[in-house]
């Protein structure tokens, strides 16, 4: 594969990102060895922040992951969602250990909760608040899986990044939610493509193309917090944006798979068919035009519209051959299919993390999610814009989404659609 040659990538980016794509399958040689964990226990008494389905599924996995886990407490922004998940989770039996005084609610919840004597946290709120819930897990010196993007602007990646450096200071671990970098197909693949399988790679197309998703109707008793809380995918400074919420999955592959992140992209997209106030302000679809430091062009599009063709793929050519996740296959020179069985890669990557813990190997993979999300908003910011974005405009930019004031009842109007040719902020 050609090395990258822009003075904008770090020397260091490519073996970074070769380092990451073989921590998995390196943990999973290991096996789970007896060692004692940061807390001097056998159990690893695990927090779950953000008490949604995705959270309370992830819980779930984590307590699958070994067999001397226990979820022991439980933080959310109300209280409804403490009740569902304990709800939920009582079908752990004695994996699940959560006392009253263990559940916290409201905007300090995680502090309360990294206050107590957990040894992993699960980041599983709205992404907007993730690079202050890593930063402060770290600062806690708790090992972290984290969903998902983690952040929704450059000055949320600048926190991830420099957490990633003291988390690997304090030898911590962080696996983040982009289980394809734990999924045996997408492993074998990409060592292949490393390898030079299909030849010195020229081109890749991501896609993630489907219907719509959730939107839960306004209560009259909501403040607008709350109402922007409870729909969090319809609002940039909580989502990021489908591009980022979503689609970063498909990004992470493109940057694997070329062994960087892009230098430059020229998006566009717009907000075509969910165009009712109840869907907050964000855009239904995007494409994206990203440019590598080498030249290689990376064609991502991304789209929630209901009737319309579903795509949820990875395709990468090289000069020899071509790989697709869509058919786990390489076709030309040199033929492979993939066709072993897998665990399911989202219970896998919790497998990975409590055994790097127990194995004193932590993973630690936050700056590689980090760049796949700044890959998603250099591409939304160039959508809203429609201007030319380069990774240092996103990666500096000073604008931060998130209101001032963090408050349950607090009035919070909803920002304008954004025009290109006429925002200016993305």
């Amino acid at each position: 594969m050609t090395e990258p040659n822009s003075k904008n990538a770090p020397a260091s980016s490519r073996r970074d990102f070769l380092k990451t794509s073989t921590a998995a399958a390196a943990v999973a040689s290991l096996g789970v060895v007896p060692s004692v964990h940061a807390a001097g226990s056998d159990v690893i008494k695990v927090g779950l922040i953000g008490c949604g389905g995705r959270g309370t599924g992830a819980a779930e996995q984590s307590a699958g992951s070994d067999s001397n886990i226990k979820i022991y407490a439980l933080a959310d922004m109300f209280p409804d969602r403490i009740d569902a998940a304990q709800h939920n989770l009582k079908k752990l039996g004695g994996k699940f250990d959560v006392s009253s005084e263990r559940c916290f609610t409201g905007f300090d919840a995680y502090k309360k909760l990294l206050a107590t004597d957990v040894d992993l946290v699960i980041l599983a709120t709205p992404p907007g608040f993730r690079p202050t819930h890593i930063a402060a897990a770290v600062e806690a010196g708790k090992h972290i899986f984290t969903e998902k993007p983690v952040g929704v602007d450059g000055p949320g990646i600048r926190q991830c990044l420099e957490a990633a450096e003291k988390a690997k200071e304090k030898k911590l671990a962080i696996v983040a939610g982009t289980q394809r970098r734990h999924q045996a197909s997408y492993l074998e693949a990409m060592k292949r493509i490393h390898d030079g399988a299909i030849g010195d790679v020229q081109t890749a197309r991501v896609y993630w193309n489907q219907g719509g998703l959730w939107m839960k109707p306004r209560e009259s008793s909501w403040s607008d917090m709350e109402w922007q809380l409870r729909n969090w995918l319809y609002f940039t400074w909580l989502s990021g944006d489908h591009i980022c919420e979503q689609h970063v999955h498909n990004l992470d592959v493109a940057n694997w798979a070329l062994g960087n992140h892009p230098v430059r992209a020229v998006g566009m997209g717009g907000r075509q068919v969910r165009t009712s106030p109840a869907y907050g302000h964000i855009f239904d679809h995007f494409a994206v035009d990203y440019e590598y430091p080498n030249g290689t062009h990376v064609l991502s599009m991304c789209r929630q519209i209901d009737g319309c063709e579903n795509n949820v793929s990875e395709t990468v050519r090289g000069t020899k051959g071509e790989w697709s996740s869509s058919t786990n296959s390489i076709k030309g020179e040199t033929k492979w299919r993939f066709r072993d069985k897998e665990v399911n890669p989202s219970d896998q990557e919790h497998i990975d993390l409590v055994a790097s813990i127990r194995a004193g190997r932590p993973l630690n993979e936050l700056r590689t999610v980090a760049e796949s999300t700044l890959t998603a908003i250099m591409g939304r910011m160039s959508a809203y814009t429609g201007k030319a974005i380069t990774w240092e405009d996103a990666l500096n930019s000073k604008h931060k989404w998130a209101p001032s004031n963090l408050e349950l009842g607090a009035s919070l109007p909803v920002p304008p659609v954004a025009v290109p040719g006429q925002s200016e902020l993305g």
